[in-house]
């Protein structure tokens, strides 16, 4: 393990719950060291300090914290201008689409391990119905809400940078029907924290994952 200097954060390189604080991280300026792990076999010293034997981990002092929606929000509370809103409600708003952004992770991985094609088209259905309140509620200037990076904003990029890759590489972007979400993915794509919150042979790493998997989205 590295020093506890400065906060270490315990990743593994394709985990986009570990991007988000990567990309609050970023933003907020904060020095910090990240330590990969893999997850196949995982270190018994993580599984001692990991109670869900899950990535990410910030190691803070001799302090660990899980789950990347509680880190992110330490790292708000305790580093430079908040990126929550400081009205409560507008507040647990911004939470509970944090919350609701995991629904889509989820989707989105079940789309690389589908086997048969009912299977796909179903999950891509529901993926597509999951985007529709989305592109309701989010603003028209590039972001989450107003003209400035929110924590919504840092926990949504993972998502919508593997739904560019795969569009690219692949064709497939249930994203493409949607307009606002569209220039959302667009500006988030083009933020030094967000391009720099992954290793530099991410999407070929992501797209191998895919077709390793040999589900019905590596054959389109």
């Amino acid at each position: 393990m590295a020093s506890l200097e400065q906060p270490i954060l315990i990743s593994f390189k394709l985990c986009p719950f570990v991007q988000r604080s990567v990309i609050t991280l970023l933003h907020k300026k904060i020095d910090f060291t990240i330590e990969y792990i893999n997850l196949r076999k995982k270190p018994d010293w993580f599984l001692e300090i990991s109670p869900l034997g899950k990535v990410p981990l910030l190691r803070v002092k001799e302090h660990v914290l899980f789950e990347s929606a509680v880190i992110n929000e330490y790292l708000d509370e305790t580093h430079g201008e908040r990126m929550l809103p400081e009205d409560p409600l507008a507040r647990a708003e911004h939470r509970a689409w944090i919350e609701f952004s995991t629904s889509l992770f989820n989707a989105q991985h079940q789309l690389t391990q589908a086997r048969r094609e009912e299977t796909y088209y179903k999950i891509e259905e529901d993926l597509t119905k999951k985007l529709a309140p989305l592109e309701r509620k989010i603003g028209d200037q590039g972001f989450f809400e107003g003209d400035s990076f929110s924590l919504v904003d840092s926990a949504f990029a993972p998502f919508l940078m593997r739904s560019q890759i795969v569009a690219d590489n692949i064709g497939v972007d249930p994203v493409s029907d949607y307009k606002k979400i569209s220039k959302w993915r667009k500006n988030l794509l083009s933020l030094p924290e967000v391009q720099k919150s992954v290793v530099k042979d991410f999407e070929d790493l992501y797209m191998e994952g895919i077709y390793e998997r040999g589900g019905y989205l590596a054959d389109q």
